[in-house]
């Protein structure tokens, strides 16, 4: 596969193309990537797939939060392993913003030999939301640039999109969302210092910190997890939270305890596939009832774990 460069011209009609943002890579998208590959095969022509290095949410309202899914290197090596020939990342700004879907299909074509023009199932663009698939074949029609609609996804999950994603994310219900997606929401970050409670009652956490802070966060509670840290893949279960049992202060914490294993990750980079929801993180009536609640959940993550493990073997 190769990445394109913005300033990068590919010869008049060498292409069938689909754009997207591509937010968490799910189902839909495998599906709509293959079919785009499909399309460019059958007329002898480069599979390219057009993403944004930024949410347009994130540059037409900069001052309202918008988390995402996934981050762009993320998202970009994602896409990757759905093997399109080619990706192109655009930077998505104002002044294109404001192309309406005619000019927009026209720069396509100018730029990036686009003469196929490969549209998800519910996707619009351009700056005239109100715009139908018609419209867009018009245009197209004028354009010489064949548009298409690409099949909706309807397996086991459906219906799949980014926004469903991150509503399940928020909500906590990372099984869900592992479905959806195809493979679990993944936390990514740093082992730095904690307040070193967890060692006191028996369960030793290494503190996730410096995550990216445009990417959402799960509800608060405790989640079943495969971490990835010091080349190893390590089961554990992490709470992510404030700690209300510990009166450690109102800041967010990530805190992982790791089954089986007591080495020294401090400093070292660690990625967590949240597997399953445990429970919702609430205040212990003091250390007895908080440890006696960390053994269940040990147990019970453990179960979920083994039990994810052994569909992937199948």
């Amino acid at each position: 596969m190769t990445i394109l460069g913005e300033n990068d011209r590919l010869r008049s009609d060498s292409t069938v193309a689909t754009i997207g943002m591509f937010d968490g890579v799910h189902l839909g998208h495998a599906t709509l990537v293959d079919f785009l590959k499909r399309q460019a095969a059958e007329l002898g022509k480069q599979s390219l797939v057009i993403t944004f290095n930024r949410h347009p949410r994130q540059v037409l309202h900069p001052d309202r939060p918008f988390p995402l899914i996934m981050s762009k290197d993320e998202r970009l090596s994602q896409i990757a392993q759905l093997s399109p020939d080619m990706l192109l990342p655009l930077d998505f700004t104002l002044e294109l913003s404001q192309l309406d879907s005619e000019h927009f299909i026209e720069l396509l074509r100018d730029r990036y030999g686009v003469s196929e023009l490969v549209v998800g199932y519910n996707h619009h663009f351009g700056h005239n939301k109100g715009e139908t698939f018609d419209d867009y074949c018009r245009h197209g029609k004028q354009l010489g640039v064949n548009i298409v609609k690409a099949p909706e996804y309807l397996g086991r999950y459906a219906p799949v999109s980014s926004t469903i994603i991150r509503n399940l994310i928020a909500a906590g219900k990372v099984d869900d969302a592992l479905n959806c997606m195809g493979r679990p929401y993944t936390i990514s970050g740093r082992v730095v210092h904690g307040f070193r409670n967890g060692r006191e009652l028996g369960f030793p956490t290494a503190n996730v910190g410096e995550v990216d802070p445009q990417l959402l966060l799960p509800h608060n509670g405790a989640y079943a997890v495969l971490a990835h840290v010091a080349g190893q893949r390590l089961q554990g279960m992490a709470n992510i939270g404030r700690r209300p049992t510990m009166a450690n202060g109102d800041n967010l914490s990530i805190e992982v305890n790791l089954f089986d294993f007591d080495g020294d990750i401090y400093g070292q980079d660690i990625m967590l596939e949240l597997i399953s929801f445990l429970r919702l993180e609430i205040k212990m009536c003091g250390i007895d009832e908080l440890r006696q609640q960390l053994s269940l959940d040990r147990e019970n993550a453990k179960s979920k774990l083994q039990e994810y493990l052994t569909t992937l073997q199948s």
